[in-house]
């Protein structure tokens, strides 16, 4: 990647674009929101984290066409290439009566607004047969003077597919862009403007349905998109089993011989045999 290709005008036109796009249709509902576009940032989640904490706790989209430093769950990186890749975050000042499944009704939201065939990895990655399309992170800060919490969710999205380091090629699942997947009646999948002024929206309402109502609407719609459903899986503290869905707070279901095992968002990662 060189500077010309980070600071392409016509990628940063097309950003823009769809921000002013998401604009006009949130701000009705979320008024004082403001949509921010930036060319370089190290990550947009740290970026209104530390807002958060510094007390600028407004409602913000905020995209960039380069990350040097994204993450995915449980630290890893997570790399965006300017016109290859969609990275931005959502940051709501939110006060849900508990946290527990906010990753997956967005994940729903997420998957229903892109093409066909998109499933949902619990608890947070977008799959397509079997190859991972991209991801989301949830991070909250605090408020002062007890407010609500900051509730910051991102997400990662492959346009195009992108190569793997080979340190990185046994310990993460084959990649794949929305590039790859069937166009038909879909925007221009490799225009990261358009997704960003489709998906945003989506996030948002995700996120305040959620608020209000908890993860118990979003129940039977995951069930309807869960990749692992019915699948052998293991986790990363050694659990084998059969995935058997989301209780109704976002916890997955494995069944052992031994019984059901709850899995809680963030304990461990799970992945199929």
């Amino acid at each position: 990647m060189n500077d010309r290709t980070a600071t392409d005008p016509a990628l940063l036109r097309r950003l823009h674009a769809g921000a002013e796009a998401l604009w006009q249709a949130l701000v009705p509902f979320e008024p004082g929101l403001t949509v921010e576009v930036v060319p370089h940032i190290d990550s947009t989640n740290a970026e209104l984290l530390r807002r958060a904490r510094a007390g600028q706790a407004a409602p913000t989209v905020l995209a960039a066409l380069t990350q040097t430093a994204g993450r995915g769950r449980r630290g890893r990186p997570w790399v965006t290439v300017p016109g290859a890749s969609l990275a931005f975050s959502v940051g709501l000042p939110m006060a849900p009566a508990q946290w527990a499944g906010l990753s997956l009704a967005v994940g729903v939201a997420v998957v229903s607004a892109l093409p066909p065939g998109v499933r949902l990895k619990w608890p947070n990655d977008l799959w397509w047969h079997g190859r991972k399309l991209g991801g989301i992170l949830i991070e909250t800060a605090a408020l002062p003077d007890m407010q609500p919490r900051y509730a910051v969710i991102g997400l990662g999205l492959n346009l195009h597919t992108p190569q793997l380091p080979p340190e990185a090629a046994l310990d993460a699942l084959p990649p794949v862009g929305l590039r790859e997947l069937p166009a038909d009646g879909q925007p221009p999948l490799d225009d990261a403007g358009v997704w960003l002024a489709r998906l945003a929206p989506a996030m948002v309402h995700a996120a305040r349905s959620f608020e209000r109502e908890g993860f118990g609407p979003w129940q039977a719609r995951f069930g309807a998109l869960d990749a692992l459903a019915g699948r052998a899986v293991v986790t990363s503290d050694g659990l084998h089993g059969v995935a058997d869905g989301v209780d109704g707070d976002g916890a997955l279901r494995i069944r052992t011989p031994q019984g059901v095992v709850r899995v809680q968002h963030g304990e461990v990662s799970v992945r199929p045999c």
